[in-house]
């Protein structure tokens, strides 16, 4: 019997981890220019571009440190830089500077970037790489995991001036609070 439970325990193992593969080959797929987005995502998306806004003292890494210090997130890694392009769909040379953080592991889609945009004039650009982003991660978990996938939907993405914040967490809400303290 103790043989067969271990067999019984291999096997679930193996299956585990082919979902988790499976779930993981899918991020950051497709880019069919013929697809559109279906989903209204119109209440996510604040256009907060005003040019008198305070531009924070504090550089993109601190700004995000600190409101993660203060808003308990799931584990997540600094995306490095050699990623932007393929994950955020963007050339990274329109960054002045920027921090993105993401899941450390691909369970949770909790997302946290804050890009302060070079010029003024590619901010549409970069808002256009943020949503295929938040696209490909609703994609990832729209038939994996129906939380997550609830939670990527009800992204935020806020423009203050040259910044771009883009915010997938539970606690959206808040978090979105916490960065604009940075711009008053």
């Amino acid at each position: 019997m103790n043989k067969m439970n271990k067999k019984l325990g291999l096997t679930t193992l193996i299956i585990a981890l082919g979902i988790m593969l499976s779930a993981c080959s899918g991020a950051g797929n497709t880019n069919d220019p013929g697809k559109t987005n279906n989903s209204n995502n119109s209440s996510n998306v604040s256009q907060e571009e005003n040019s008198s806004a305070k531009v924070p003292a504090k550089s993109t890494k601190e700004m995000v440190d600190s409101v993660l210090a203060a808003h308990e997130q799931p584990k997540l890694l600094e995306l490095e830089s050699t990623m932007v392009k393929d994950m955020y769909h963007f050339d990274p040379a329109l960054l002045e500077e920027s921090t993105i953080m993401t899941p450390m592991m691909n369970v949770k889609t909790n997302e946290i970037a804050v890009l302060k945009v070079k010029d003024s004039k590619d901010v549409a650009a970069v808002e256009a790489g943020v949503k295929k982003r938040a696209e490909d991660v609703q994609k990832t978990f729209e038939t994996y995991l129906p939380d997550q996938y609830e939670n990527a939907k009800n992204y935020k993405l806020v423009t203050k001036g040259n910044y771009v914040i883009f915010i997938i967490s539970e606690n959206a809400d808040e978090l979105e609070q916490a960065f604009d303290a940075f711009f008053k």
